[in-house]
């Protein structure tokens, strides 16, 4: 019996991993298979959904992503910088995460991302903004989607969809 390619309303489930090119340092891994409804609006970088078209369980597939298509530029704008004595305690420490709310009401959170000289700097872009990134995704499983999922454009029982 042959294999089930990855069609329009096929459900797909997939491990990936997001390398540096440059360097080739492993910037996430995910090992619990991701799920979502192939052609069908899923949320799914649409580089990398292009890339699984036509693929079946078993093959591996390498994407390079440019940051426009995965999490942006880098925003200057959202990187501040204040005196340590201004920030409170709980702070005080490289990779803690802090929301702020701006005029609007808007939350977002910023993470503490140097402190040196006095001064601690916390950023709210996300961490690979500005990265290009190499997606290694291995696929896992490959079946027709349910009329349900295809109205939803993500399956009934998936854990989160790669954006």
């Amino acid at each position: 019996m042959p294999q089930e390619r990855i069609t329009r309303h096929k459900f797909v489930r997939f491990t990936y991993r997001i390398v540096e090119p440059e360097s080739g340092r492993v910037l996430e891994q995910v090992d619990l298979p991701i799920a979502y409804v192939h052609g069908a609006d899923s949320g799914l970088l649409e580089r990398l959904e292009r890339a699984l078209e036509g693929k079946v369980v078993g093959d591996q597939v390498e994407v390079l992503v440019p940051p426009e298509e995965a999490f942006g530029p880098h925003d200057p704008a959202l990187t501040y910088t204040d005196d340590i004595e201004n920030v409170p305690p709980q702070f005080r420490h490289v990779g803690a995460e802090v929301e702020m709310m701006n005029d609007a009401g808007d939350v977002r959170t910023f993470i503490v991302s140097k402190i040196e000289n006095g001064k601690l700097t916390v950023d709210g872009n996300h961490p690979l903004a500005g990265k290009t990134l190499r997606y290694i995704v291995q696929v896992q499983e490959v079946r027709d989607a349910t009329p349900q999922e295809i109205r939803e454009g993500r399956p009934g029982m998936a854990g989160p969809v790669l954006h």
